[in-house]
């Protein structure tokens, strides 16, 4: 049984990975059952073990904190749901690739259920949508933009850290980094998307479409 955790206001992130490392620990020791948590956090950016320092524009806007989950420079703030993700892949076939593939599907099959189409692109991490109301891009393909961040470790076939997806937090603030190191293409959210979809929906969505992908 996966436990369900959801907290509310913001969470400091320090405290979150210190949160994480604990359970990690619980789970691979038989005390503690696997879990999706829930969380806000206040503005700042992370860099993941990829991270080009040359995608930190703006180093004194927010916190920024050092990560040892993959991929590169994220930013988390209110109105971005962040679901940290600790499953013992042990029981689930000790596959990290698989992993982070179940992990797109239940990003796009949540946003599926506000009629959002998600998509992955090769070479490109996280989902994606496009934007064809926008100009397109300079080799004339249409305008993508991402609506979700994906990065996880993986200790003693533990998993944790996770995904985040926009609902409605402040777009501007993704302008002191280069996310993930894709300077192409936009960041956007729910709400930029014209749904009025609150957080509660997305909490709603993401636990029903999670059963649907893990079981």
């Amino acid at each position: 049984m996966v436990e369900w955790i959801r907290s509310e206001g913001l969470t400091g992130y320090p405290q979150a990975v210190d949160w994480m490392e604990a359970r990690v620990a619980a789970i691979h020791a038989g005390d503690a059952p696997e879990c999706v948590w829930l969380v806000e956090h206040p503005p700042l950016y992370t860099a993941g073990t990829s991270a080009n320092r040359a995608d930190l524009v703006d180093p004194d806007r927010f916190d920024v904190f050092q990560t040892r989950r993959g991929g590169q420079y994220t930013y988390h703030g209110p109105g971005q749901r962040v679901a940290y993700v600790l499953l013992d892949l042990n029981a689930r076939g000790r596959d990290v690739r698989k992993f982070v593939q179940q992990l797109e599907a239940w990003v796009i099959a949540t946003l599926d259920r506000f009629n959002v189409t998600g998509e992955i692109r090769e070479g490109r991490v996280g989902v994606w949508v496009t934007r064809p109301e926008k100009p397109p891009l300079a080799d004339g393909t249409v305008a993508e933009d991402k609506i979700a961040a994906i990065g996880v470790r993986v200790r003693k076939w533990i998993s944790y850290h996770g995904l985040s997806i926009n609902v409605e937090p402040d777009l501007d603030h993704f302008s002191g980094i280069v996310p993930c190191g894709i300077a192409d293409h936009g960041v956007t959210s729910l709400v930029d998307l014209g749904l009025p979809v609150t957080m509660a929906d997305l909490d709603a969505a993401l636990e029903q479409s999670f059963e649907e992908v893990f079981g």
